[in-house]
Formats: C-alpha cells, structure tokens, sequence
C-alpha cells in the first residue's frame, strides 16, 4: 500500500502520523512524506520592506530548511515503528501539488489534516483538505483534532 501523507507544522499533521502508527500496519506499506512550500508573494515582500531578491530567496531557503527538518522528524518516527518512508519538499499551489504527487506516486490513500477553518479565514485561506478530498484519484483520509 502506498500512503501520501501531507504534512505542515501544526497539530493536525502531528495526528497525521500518529494516526499512522496506531492504524496502519507496517508489512508492505510504503509512506511518502510531502511538504509544499507555497509560491512566495512577492508583492507582500515588497509591501513588508523586503524589496531585494536575495531577501526573498534567504526566506524561501529558510522555509525549505525547516519542511525537511520537519519532515526528517516525521520520518524517523515512521520508521521506528517499521515503515518504508521516503519524503519531498515541493514548491507550488498546496492543492495542485498533493494532487499531482498522489497521481504521479500512484498512491492508495492520502492523508491530509484539517484546521478546522471557519467563515473568512476558510474563505480566503480555503480548504486543502476539501480539494483534496474531492479531486483525489484515491482515498483520502481527513485527520481533525478536537478542542
């Protein structure tokens, strides 16, 4: 079985894997960690002071170096328990990306986290778990984390 997880730095993607591990048996499944970098808005760094290029790379650098240390983390807990995890850091549209990954990596099941957004923050932020859970070419799983 080949599992995509989707994984950020909240909670919901620390249930994510925990889910994993209490769930899902080891023998023959094969885990892939994802982690998508969202284009940088210029624009905004421009608006914050940040106007040079190199400015804008040393942050997407920086972005890129905590997913992996991220994803390593998630990684190592996922093997302890016996499973084949290999990971990636993409750049692009979080939607697009898990979708395009899930297709190309003929995954079985994708599991994605909710934050539970509601009225405005949904609507400007929108739901990847959504897009997700309605254009995927497989199962998807939607960890939510209770208050």
């Amino acid at each position: 079985m080949n599992i995509l997880v989707a994984l950020d730095d909240s909670q919901c993607s620390q249930a994510a894997t925990e889910l994993l591990t209490a769930q899902v048996r080891t023998e023959g499944t094969h885990v892939r960690l994802l982690h998508v970098v969202e284009p940088f808005p210029v624009a905004l760094a421009e608006a914050a002071g940040a106007w040079r290029y190199s400015d804008v790379l040393l942050a997407k650098s920086e972005e890129h170096t905590r997913a992996e240390e991220l994803l390593e983390q998630a990684a190592r807990k996922l093997r302890t328990v016996g499973f084949v995890v290999t990971s990636a850091v993409e750049d692009g549209d979080v939607r697009s990306v898990i979708l395009d990954d899930a297709q190309r990596w003929h995954a079985d099941l994708i599991v994605v986290g909710s934050h539970g957004r509601k009225g405005l923050a949904r609507f400007l932020m929108g739901s990847v778990s959504d897009a997700v859970a309605h254009h995927a070419p497989c199962s998807v799983e939607i960890v939510r984390i209770h208050a």
